[in-house]
C-alpha cells in the first residue's frame, strides 16, 4: 500500500528531537494504514491523533500491532519509550478545568510519553471552585513545565501564571456553552490574558502544547529524553 499524497518527515525526530504526529480526523483508515506502515517501515514511531472511534477500529483491524489509546483518540504503532518511574517528580504537570477536557489532557500526555517524558495529570481544578487549583499548589511546586486545558471563558491558564512561576501553556478547549462553544472565547480569553509570559496554542492543540514543551525541557537539559 502506497501513500501518494502524504510526505512524511521520517526525519523529524533527527532534525527537532520529536516524533511527527499524523492529523487523522480528515484522513481514511486506508491512509492512516498506509502511513503508519510507512513509518514502520522506516523503523519510527507512528503516532495519529484526532481518529474518530469506528475509524480507529478499522486501522486496527488492519494492523494488530496499532495500539489504540481511546481517551486520547489517538493511535501508535511502535514501542513507546518507558515512562519515567516516580521518584523524580513528572517533568510536566497537564492540568484540566474540567473532566471534559480529559481528551485533550490525554493527547498532550500521550505525545510527551512518546518521548519519553513524565506527566502528572491534575485534573478538574477549573476557577469556578478556585479552592481546588490552591490546594494543587504545593503538588504543582515540583514540575518544571505546567500546561493547562481549559473551556468556557478559559481562565484556568491566566490564575495558574500569575501563581506560580514555571512556564504555563494554555489550551483553549472546544467545551462550554453558546458562545463558548468551539474554543474561540477561551483562546481569545488567554490570549488576551494580562499574566505576564503566558503560552497559548491553538484550540485542543494537546499535541502541540507537548511540543512546546518538549522544546522548553530540551531548551533547559540538553539531555532530556527523546
Amino acid at each position: 500500500m502506497t501513500t501518494p499524497d502524504a510526505r512524511l518527515d521520517l526525519q523529524r525526530r533527527q532534525r527537532l528531537g520529536m516524533v511527527e504526529a499524523v492529523w487523522g480526523e480528515h484522513k481514511t483508515a486506508d491512509q492512516i494504514v498506509a502511513i503508519l506502515e510507512s513509518f514502520a517501515a522506516a523503523g519510527e514511531l507512528g503516532l495519529v491523533t484526532r481518529v474518530a472511534p469506528e475509524k480507529a477500529s478499522r486501522v486496527c483491524e488492519a494492523l494488530p500491532a496499532v495500539e489504540l489509546h481511546a481517551d486520547a483518540r489517538c493511535l501508535t504503532l511502535g514501542a513507546l519509550p518507558p515512562a519515567p518511574a516516580p521518584p523524580p517528580p513528572a517533568a510536566v504537570a497537564v492540568l484540566s478545568g474540567g473532566s471534559s477536557d480529559r481528551t485533550v489532557v490525554e493527547e498532550i500526555s500521550l505525545a510527551l510519553r512518546c518521548h519519553g517524558i513524565g506527566v502528572d495529570p491534575v485534573m478538574d481544578v477549573g476557577v469556578a471552585g478556585l479552592h481546588r487549583l490552591l490546594d494543587q499548589l504545593p503538588r504543582l511546586a515540583t514540575a518544571r513545565i505546567l500546561i493547562a486545558c481549559a473551556g468556557m471563558e478559559g481562565a484556568l491558564p491566566t490564575v495558574l501564571a500569575g501563581l506560580v512561576p514555571q512556564p504555563v501553556i494554555g489550551v483553549p478547549v472546544s467545551v462550554g456553552y453558546g458562545i463558548s462553544a468551539g474554543g474561540r472565547t477561551a483562546l481569545e480569553g488567554m490570549l488576551a490574558s494580562c499574566s505576564p509570559g503566558l503560552t497559548v496554542v491553538n484550540i485542543d492543540n494537546g499535541y502541540g502544547a507537548a511540543m512546546a514543551a518538549l522544546r522548553m525541557l530540551r531548551g533547559c537539559a540538553p539531555d532530556v529524553s527523546s
